[in-house]
């Protein structure tokens, strides 16, 4: 019988590794998983490249993960926001590394990842910083730029509703990075508000199949 339902958030983060590449979804607080990021937190693990819209609000959820020192890069869109002083002091001291990726190619790049694309070519940062040292290329008299995957060992993504298998539904904007994220990584783990039967989930509502992911823990 497949079940990928896990009893705890520690259990769901117990075997992530130092150096991992982790996909967190959330466009700021929508869709954060929280509880997924505080397990990780006292977990334990080190010397993490994050992938995420942006760059942690306040002291909580992503912010307090770089707070505890364990992220050594950081790949997102929005790194510097009102709220964003953990990321900025970091940053700022040189203890943080950070790759600017402008939020339509980040969500494509980690399209590409899951959809198996090896490259494709975007016309978004052309002439600009964010194309130093990149390949480019003049198509149909446009100038774009080639940009690869991200690909991940972990994404941690939250959802509405989830099921045994791991079919996920979401809540309204709290979707945004999720399915994508999920598709992209070797291990996606689904935090959910509610684990249903088998068969509760309308089929045309199932937004991430099971097939993306490895675990669902209730939180």
């Amino acid at each position: 019988m497949i079940d990928k339902t896990v009893a705890s958030v520690a259990e769901a983060v117990a075997d992530v590794h130092d150096g991992a590449t982790v996909m967190i979804g959330g466009f700021g607080t929508a869709g954060m998983p929280a509880a997924l990021i505080d397990a990780l937190i006292a977990q334990g693990a080190g010397e993490l490249t994050i992938v995420n819209n942006n760059a942690g609000n306040g002291d909580t959820g992503l912010a307090a993960l770089l707070k505890a020192g364990r992220v050594r890069k950081i790949v997102c869109s929005f790194p510097r926001q009102v709220d964003s002083w953990v990321f900025d002091g970091l940053y700022r001291s040189g203890r943080i590394e950070l790759e600017l990726v402008p939020q339509g190619n980040l969500a494509e790049r980690i399209r590409a990842a899951g959809a198996g694309i090896g490259a494709f070519y975007t016309p978004t940062g052309y002439g600009t910083q964010l194309a130093e040292g990149k390949e480019t290329r003049r198509i149909d008299g446009r100038d774009y730029v080639l940009e690869y995957p991200i690909h991940a060992d972990f994404a941690l993504i939250k959802a509405l509703r989830g099921d045994r298998w791991g079919n996920l539904v979401y809540r309204m904007t709290a979707r945004n990075f999720g399915p994508i994220m999920a598709s992209a990584a070797k291990c996606a783990i689904a935090q959910v508000d509610e684990i249903v039967e088998l068969g509760a989930l309308d089929p045309e509502a199932i937004v991430t199949p099971g097939i993306f992911v490895k675990r669902v823990v209730q939180a």
